[in-house]
């Protein structure tokens, strides 16, 4: 490619690409001309909408409605509001909008940006101002309708109050006064309402139903709740109170003591507290009396609960004290029994101050038990407790004399194991040299040639530590602790010996019976005479094992199978 020709096609590019960078300018210029175009047409229906029609047909109905100086104060109102939205802030936001269109056309896109957002924010403001009055109006055109149908509900609910109240007068005999006088205020306030509606005194005929909605609201509480308010703090109440008096002095009488209760204060706030509730009801107030005298009937109910409970405590506290004094007594006297023997266990068996301490720990705290029996039963006898506090306390104390008759038992096992560990000991002592004696006479039995040297070194052993253990059996004071040692060791060494006398002699015996055996092929074979003549001659040197391998090695040549045969008789 020529170099005129580069130049040329680079000149081509440039141009399409300052081309392409005007039609994109345009194209954003027009796009955002586009969206200025739109807030301001979308601006100018809603400044539109700010006088809505709906305010003018309300205005047109509040109208008539004017027949008092009150009436017509409100309404002049609404039309002053009005005519300050329409001709001031319309007006504003229209001449507004005007300049918007200057600067619209002018391209004057940075004023342009800022005063879209003033107009915007003026028009929210205007229209809210507007919706507002608007509301405001419809509190009056509608309030005939809406407070007609409220008073209707009203009147139907205060009918079948009524029709309650007559229904079970009986009920509330009590509070007829007030209620009666409560209904004939609520009739006032009904022919308040139509007066109020002839003059069209709308302000005044909301504060009316408010008042009717109250008084009814109010009213039909008291017929729901009021039988019950005087059932229950003229009848129930009393009369579980009454049983309780009873009940209580009846106790006191047989022994218990009731003090913790606080019945008395309690019986008196709770009369006060009734006497308050009545007299609220009188003037219809009735406010969480419900609440308040269920919690009392749950109070007294609990009463009769602790009651039950101090019957069911005073069983098990004359069951306790009964059974923990005899537990005491029991372990005091064996304690003491242990203590007297230990002296004689503690020198008889060389124990130190430290291993025999637990036995007068064991003393001090059944002393210290025994001395909180006696206290709680003095309590007891004094009626300085409740039963439920006495069998709480006497609880703990078998919880704490359990503890002791554990360590009690504890230290009776193991101080009287020591004697069973000195029986067992000369029990054992006597069992190896029966053992010991049964190897001696087996390896006797058995004539061998050559007794191995390893068999008496064991055999030594064995029978010096017998002797060590007789003579530990012979100290005063045992050490039990050495002696188990010495039992442990010479029972090991006895039981050694033993199991080499039965392997020595059961090698020999099984050695010498292949030898007798494989005499009958020494003619067949040479070379199985000269293994079973090196079989006896381990045999003669006491190497019995060496004797045997030889020996059923040379009787396996001739009579295969041999090895297995006689090697699993062996083993047997």
């Amino acid at each position: 490619m020529s170099s005129e020709m580069i130049v040329i096609l680079g000149i081509a590019a440039y141009i399409l690409t300052i081309i392409a960078i005007i039609v994109a300018l345009n194209f954003l210029a027009k796009k955002e001309k586009n969206t200025y175009h739109k807030q301001i047409v979308d601006l100018e229906r809603e400044k539109n909408l700010i006088i809505s029609g709906a305010i003018m047909s309300e205005l047109n109905k509040v109208e008539p409605l004017v027949n008092n100086d009150a009436m017509k104060k409100t309404f002049d109102n609404f039309v002053q509001r009005f005519n300050d939205i329409k001709e001031k802030d319309v007006a504003k936001i229209t001449d507004d909008l005007v300049m918007i269109e200057e600067l619209y056309s002018n391209k004057d896109y940075k004023k342009l940006e800022k005063k879209l957002n003033e107009v915007e924010l003026d028009i929210y403001y205007a229209k809210t101002r507007s919706n507002f009055l608007l509301e405001e109006i419809k509190e009056i055109t509608l309030s005939e309708e809406r407070n007609r149908e409220t008073i209707t509900k009203l009147k139907a609910s205060y009918r079948e109050i009524l029709r309650k109240y007559h229904d079970h007068k009986q009920d509330y005999a009590l509070i007829s006064g007030p209620i009666e006088l409560q209904f004939e205020n609520v009739d006032k306030f009904f022919s308040a309402f139509e007066v109020s509606m002839e003059k069209n005194a709308y302000q005044e005929v909301g504060k009316i139903v408010k008042a009717i909605d109250d008084l009814v609201g109010n009213l039909k509480l008291v017929i729901e709740e009021a039988p019950m308010i005087i059932s229950l703090g003229k009848s129930v109440i009393p009369k579980k109170i009454e049983d309780i008096k009873a009940i209580f002095l009846k106790m006191q009488k047989n022994g218990y003591n009731l003090d913790y209760l606080n019945l008395d204060y309690n019986i008196t706030e709770s009369n006060k507290k009734i006497a308050d509730i009545f007299q609220r009801l009188n003037v219809l107030n009735i406010e969480d009396s419900i609440f308040e005298l269920k919690t009392m009937v749950d109070y007294f109910d609990s009463i009769y609960q602790d009651f039950d409970k101090e019957r069911i405590s005073k069983k098990i506290f004359e069951d306790y004290s009964r059974s923990i004094l005899i537990k005491i007594t029991k372990l005091i006297k064996i304690n003491n029994t242990l203590i007297k023997k230990l002296k004689d266990i503690k020198y008889s068996y060389d124990l130190t101050d430290e291993e025999v301490e637990v036995v007068f720990e064991i003393k001090n705290e059944l002393l210290a038990s025994r001395k909180s029996y006696e206290e709680i039963i003095e309590n007891h006898r004094a009626k300085k407790a409740s039963y439920s506090h006495l069998t709480k306390e006497m609880e703990m104390l078998n919880l704490k004399v359990g503890k002791s008759e554990e360590k009690l038992d504890v230290a009776l096992r193991t101080l009287g194991s020591l004697k069973e560990d000195e029986l067992r000991a000369r029990e054992q002592l006597d069992e190896m040299k029966r053992i010991l004696n049964q190897a001696k006479s087996q390896m006797r039995s058995f004539k061998l040639p050559v007794i191995p040297d390893h068999y008496f070194v064991e055999l030594s052993e064995a029978t010096e530590a017998i002797t060590i253990l007789v003579e530990e059996l012979e100290k005063s004071p045992i050490s039990i602790k050495a002696l188990n040692i010495r039992v442990d060791t010479a029972r090991d060494l006895v039981l050694k010996v033993y199991n080499t006398t039965k392997e020595v002699v059961k090698t020999a015996r099984m050695a010498e019976m292949s030898i007798v055996y494989g005499n009958r092929y020494r003619p067949v074979k040479e070379e199985v005479n000269i293994a079973l003549s090196k079989a006896e001659g381990y045999f003669y040197r006491g190497e019995f094992k060496k004797s045997l391998e030889s020996a059923i090695n040379a009787i396996n040549v001739i009579e295969p199978g041999i090895y297995k045969k006689l090697l699993n008789e062996y083993q047997d």
